[in-house]
């Protein structure tokens, strides 16, 4: 199974939503919290072509998106293949 890095904030109830969504497909989730942390929120929207809100969630090398595309691959049946 694909690493999965998730950028979040401990208040936010998308990041928890995706987590929770991950955590039930067995993924290996990285955190990364960007609320105190300039360099991490940095990093973020680097990687996501400027993206600021959170959750911001990478499957192996392959940018997600947030907590509603996430939901979207799932639905689609196409989650537990890019987890693969």
């Amino acid at each position: 199974m694909k690493q999965v890095r998730i950028y979040t904030t401990p208040i936010c109830p998308y990041c928890a939503r995706a987590k929770a969504l991950l955590a039930k497909k067995g993924a290996a989730i990285e955190e990364i919290d960007v609320l105190m942390d300039v360099g991490a929120r940095r990093q973020m929207e680097e990687k996501s072509g400027g993206a600021r809100s959170v959750p911001q969630i990478f499957i192996g090398d392959t940018y997600v998106g947030g907590c509603d595309e996430l939901q979207v691959l799932e639905r689609d049946g196409k989650l537990d293949a890019l987890l693969s």
